[in-house]
């Protein structure tokens, strides 16, 4: 990397500090072909949070049948204990999950709902408020024991089998997340279909209708190349929470057009030449995606990971 490249060019009204909810080792890892290695997996999340990530989410408690790439995570998440102030949230579909990660210690857990019906019944076998009735208890179990909860929306952008998705379902979904006491939400552009205008609207009617810039994250896909231009207009609004994937791993198992996350390299790499921190060290982080890479057996699809890679 050319030394003061990016050059750093303040936009206005961006906030100064932005922090990455680095999902390559859960959502990317659980759409691999083949299962990667419990030790794999625990080097890959190792070597994110030396790469200056404070939130790792580490993998999710879902049964074997649905999700096998991630069928470890009772062999997995103790190997993590000694990352100490590392956030390393999981995935719980059921107060079963919620059971099997706080017996290994986990504080921090993640519930994964569907603004759409087809999205609910394609991900979950539910409606939407089925999905939602089932997600309560395990929420207020949660917080009883002091366990924080995040709250993902899928599908809040459009629908593969339902097409635009009105702001007013988007609403509804995270208003009840909210109630029922997520702390933190995650809006997903699941196909990647969302567009700068769209996330600026959808922000501000979220806004109108009570739910509060400070809880909202954003989770882009890069199906139309969209997602670094979508996570600027949410960067505009005032998010500082944005999901993004080491080396750009992972899409939707359950959405077949779903593709790829948005890459962490590409989101640095924008925001260090925005001037906003993140606190990533983007050489490392690179290093580790090109090694993640090697262990998979394919090259990346991170543009930035592409451009810093070593030249033969």
């Amino acid at each position: 990397m050319t030394a003061g490249l990016p050059m750093p060019v303040a936009a206005q009204g961006l906030p100064p500090r932005v922090r990455i909810h680095e999902v390559g080792a859960r959502d990317g890892l659980q759409n691999e072909s083949t299962v990667v290695p419990t030790a794999v997996k625990a080097e890959f999340i190792h070597r994110l949070a030396d790469a200056g990530l404070t939130t790792v989410e580490a993998t999710s408690f879902v049964h074997p049948k649905w999700v096998p790439q991630l069928a470890d995570a009772e062999e997995l998440f103790p190997l993590l204990a000694d990352l100490g102030d590392v956030r390393l949230p999981v995935l719980v579909p059921n107060a079963r999950g919620l059971d099997r990660a706080v017996a290994l210690g986990a504080r921090r857990i993640a519930v994964f709902g569907s603004v759409t019906e087809s999205f609910a019944k394609a991900n979950l076998n539910r409606t939407v408020d089925e999905s939602l009735a089932m997600f309560a208890p395990v929420v207020a179990r949660a917080r009883e024991a002091k366990v924080h909860v995040r709250g993902y929306l899928s599908m809040c952008f459009g629908d593969p089998w339902e097409g635009p998705v009105p702001a007013h379902q988007v609403v509804r979904v995270a208003k009840a997340l909210l109630d029922m006491g997520c702390e933190e939400l995650s809006l997903g552009d699941t196909i990647g279909v969302a567009t700068p205008g769209h996330v600026q609207t959808l922000l501000a009617q979220l806004n109108e209708e009570g739910v509060p810039t400070n809880v909202i994250g954003v989770h882009f896909h890069d199906t139309y190349g969209q997602a670094l231009a979508n996570t600027f207009a949410a960067l505009q609004h005032g998010v500082t929470t944005v999901d993004a994937s080491a080396g750009g791993l992972g899409g939707c198992p359950f959405a077949k057009s779903a593709t790829g996350n948005l890459a962490t390299e590409d989101l640095v790499w924008m925001l260090e030449g925005l001037g906003v921190e993140s606190g990533v060290d983007l050489g490392k982080l690179t290093a580790t995606s090109l090694w993640m890479a090697d262990q998979l057996g394919r090259p990346s699809p991170s543009r930035t990971v592409r451009a810093l890679s070593p030249k033969e």
